[in-house]
């Protein structure tokens, strides 16, 4: 009989709090669950409830006061700030509700960024560029600027980027937010097919019922403690 593969992440204990004024805040508390590797989670909580927080702390974004959080086998709470910055450009792709991309540039050279930093070669980066960009059914905007596309589109390319360096896990912080429902519909559409597709493991934090149905979990935070839903 084989052993139960190793999860992808591996959370046990954690908890985070910040600062306000002398007081100390509690936002997460002795949180403990596991996500499996080619899984797609949903965070859902009330504003407040530490969702962001605890998907900052998977990306290695931040940091927490205590306990461990493993990803793809690094205990990412051991790092130095030089080390985490490293982990996260091998292991995490970003998919923000804004877009991020840069005003600047082509939704080619916005998808290219994160490959400036690696070996690759010219050709390369072009030939994996193209394949993104066409995996989102972008092929024919490559030289568009942001302003030129719709949120929709917009957010194709960030999810591009996203998954360009082939990362470990994709975290989306309200990927479909700022979108109308036709846009998001689209959006999920091409998470559910990177999940199903490339394997790629998935966390999205979403206050929107309907953007979680497209995981296979959904994880319930409330005043910084986790529960399923049933």
């Amino acid at each position: 009989m084989e052993s139960p593969a190793e999860p992808i992440v591996r959370i046990r204990n954690l908890t985070k709090s910040y600062r306000r004024g002398e007081q100390r805040v509690p936002v997460l508390t002795n949180i403990s669950f596991d996500i499996a590797a080619g899984e797609f989670i949903a965070l859902m909580g009330p504003s407040g409830s530490g969702k962001s927080t605890l998907l900052n702390l998977i990306a290695g974004i931040d940091k927490p006061d205590g306990g461990s959080l493993t990803v793809n086998g690094t205990d990412i709470a051991t790092l130095s700030e030089a080390e985490l910055a490293d982990w996260r450009a091998a292991n995490v792709g970003f998919i923000f509700q804004f877009y991020n991309l840069m005003p600047v540039l082509t939704a080619f050279e916005n998808v290219e960024l994160p490959l400036l930093l690696t070996s690759l070669a010219r050709g390369e980066r072009q030939a994996r560029v193209d394949l993104a960009l066409s995996m989102v059914g972008l092929a024919d905007r490559t030289t568009h600027y942001p302003s030129e596309l719709s949120g929709g589109q917009q957010q194709r390319v960030a999810i591009a980027r996203a998954f360009i360096t082939d990362p470990v896990i994709l975290v989306a912080d309200e990927p479909t937010g700022d979108l109308d429902r036709a846009s998001a519909n689209d959006i999920l559409a091409l998470l559910e097919r990177l999940n199903a597709e490339l394997g790629k493991t998935i966390i999205m934090v979403t206050h929107d019922p309907h953007a979680a149905r497209s995981a296979h979990a959904i994880r319930h935070l409330e005043k910084g403690e986790l529960d399923v839903a049933p």
